[in-house]
């Protein structure tokens, strides 16, 4: 790196005020910044007590920890500074107003630390997709599956296939170039072709379960329908343990759809509730229904609520013009059968439950039965390292390129067999970053927060 190259500074810990404020640099002035600040540059990686001084005025601005870490030993692979200090606005805001007048120094953009660890080559890609990932998880589930994809878990097989690929490249490369030579064996396409069939019949393995996969970074969904005045909404906000929806005895009540998300048994689920489904001549109420019915069908999982006491517990069935096969329904309002006989069984489309929203009853097992769900539903997602549609994307189109250079070893075409493997090897190194990815970063970077 040069020293023309901006050193940045950023508050990376929480909203002020907090009892800690950890503010961080980086660049080839942070040791020109922190001899600025403190007088001096500490020893590398030590935690060393210090006054922080307004550097123009001499004033102190308050007194805490200073950690120096120096290229190419740091996160970015540049240059590292932090200050640890008390978190309040007026301690931060100095800092930063002191630091903003070191020349070659500026505020961070969001994820730009992050950045010049990737461009440092101290992440790859999927690594920092995983970072992001990880700083964004909700539920336990979440947090392993990001966490393993920060420490390599597609990057470094992702990595390992584009060199057996460059391995079986050598080979067809080697019969192109060299195929007068006596010491040159004249069969190379054969082995190179049968490793290219076994590669291509792992990457075809890995895209397995990918949609539930990346589905962990979203959450299960799962929608709340049925007709007016069933007790969906009271239903949302008893699995949502809040007051998340308007609860109105007048039929029409909830028109938007309203999302509510939460962790089962560690894993994210996504609760829509959605608009009672009837003949209406209101307009307004017809698109809350329309975008109710959508909404649905495009769930992972839908409860169908109706009044069990309108019905007197009878196994009496609605299910709204729906045609799912993941679909469970739930009689509401138990409370109001009083001494009327439940008649319990199973739903023609799924698990059938007595409840009552208003009081909690059945609610139980309820939850217990959408968190067994949830288990069974992710439980292929543990051994999985496809957590994005770019990582399914890029690996499609490698098995497809692998798909081609097979077909062309059948009718001979060498050249054309390494064509095909020589993309394949470039599609897996733009899933890490290794080449072509102008185009992406941009758009990964922005989900970071500022000063990570």
């Amino acid at each position: 790196m040069t020293n023309a190259r901006p050193t940045i500074f950023a508050l990376s810990s929480g909203r002020p005020p907090a009892a800690v404020a950890v503010v961080r640099l980086c660049g080839p002035k942070a040791g020109l910044a922190l001899q600025k600040m403190i007088g001096r540059v500490p020893p590398p990686r030590r935690a060393t007590l210090a006054r922080v001084r307004d550097p123009a005025s001499g004033e102190v601005i308050d007194e805490g920890l200073a950690l120096w870490f120096p290229a190419p030993h740091s996160e970015t692979g540049e240059d590292m500074a932090e200050l640890q200090l008390h978190g309040g606005h007026a301690v931060i805001a100095a800092v930063f107003e002191a630091l903003g007048r070191v020349d070659g120094c500026r505020p961070a953009e969001a994820g730009e630390f992050t950045r010049r660890a990737f461009e440092n080559s101290r992440l790859d890609l999927t690594e920092v997709e995983g970072l992001a990932d990880l700083i964004a998880a909700e539920t336990p589930a979440q947090r392993r599956q990001a966490f393993r994809q920060l420490k390599g878990l597609i990057g470094d097989q992702a990595e390992a296939w584009r060199r057996q690929i460059i391995e079986a490249l050598a080979l067809v490369e080697a019969r192109i170039d060299f195929a007068d030579e006596a010491d040159v064996p004249e069969d190379l396409v054969t082995p190179a072709l049968h490793a290219a069939q076994q590669l291509r019949d792992k990457i075809a393995a890995a895209l397995l379960h990918n949609e539930r996969s990346e589905r962990l970074r979203e959450g299960l969904v799962v929608a709340i329908a049925g007709p007016p005045n069933a007790g969906k909404s009271t239903l949302l906000n008893r699995l949502a343990r809040r007051e998340a929806a308007i609860v109105s005895p007048f039929p029409g009540t909830t028109r938007d759809i309203i999302e509510v998300h939460l962790s089962l048994d560690g894993y994210p689920v996504t609760l829509l509730d959605t608009a009672g489904i009837r003949e209406s001549d209101d307009p307004v109420e017809l698109e809350g229904i329309r975008r109710a019915r959508a909404r649905a069908e495009a769930a992972d999982l839908l409860l169908w609520v109706i009044d069990g006491s309108a019905t007197g517990g009878t196994h009496e069935e609605c299910d709204g013009g729906f045609q799912k096969s993941n679909a469970w329904l739930v009689r509401n309002k138990a409370d109001l059968l009083g001494d009327k006989l439940w008649i319990s069984n199973e739903s023609r489309s799924g698990a059938s439950f007595l409840i009552s929203a208003t009081t909690g009853a059945g609610t139980g097992e309820l939850v217990d039965a959408l968190s067994a769900y949830a288990r069974n539903y992710f439980s292929v997602t543990e051994a999985a390292i496809v957590t994005r549609a770019r990582h399914r994307r890029a690996l499609e189109e490698t098995v497809a390129a692998l798909d081609q250079a097979l077909a062309q070893g059948r009718s001979g075409s060498e050249e054309l067999i390494a064509e095909e493997l020589r993309s394949a090897a470039t599609t897996l190194g733009r899933l890490t970053g290794r080449v072509d990815v102008e185009d992406i970063l941009d758009v990964i970077f922005r989900e970071f927060c500022i000063g990570k």
